[in-house]
């Protein structure tokens, strides 16, 4: 952060709290109130479903195989 605002612990606190009692949702909804009858707001989505995953033999975990040695 610039030496000219308070430290990032300070932010990252106030962030967190707003995050939780829903601040930023809150401005959120007012500024999408504002902005999208007036056409500012692009409505287009991406999403992404890539998934990968590692063969069964790329863990490392153990696997229980049911010996009682």
């Amino acid at each position: 952060m610039p030496t000219d605002f308070v430290p990032w612990q300070t932010i990252w606190k106030r962030h967190r709290r707003y995050a939780g009692d829903g601040t930023w949702d809150t401005i959120l909804t007012a500024l999408l109130a504002h902005a999208d009858p007036n056409g500012l707001v692009d409505w287009t989505e991406s999403v992404d479903s890539t998934i990968r995953r590692a063969h069964t033999h790329g863990s490392n975990l153990a696997r229980d195989t049911g010996d009682t040695l």
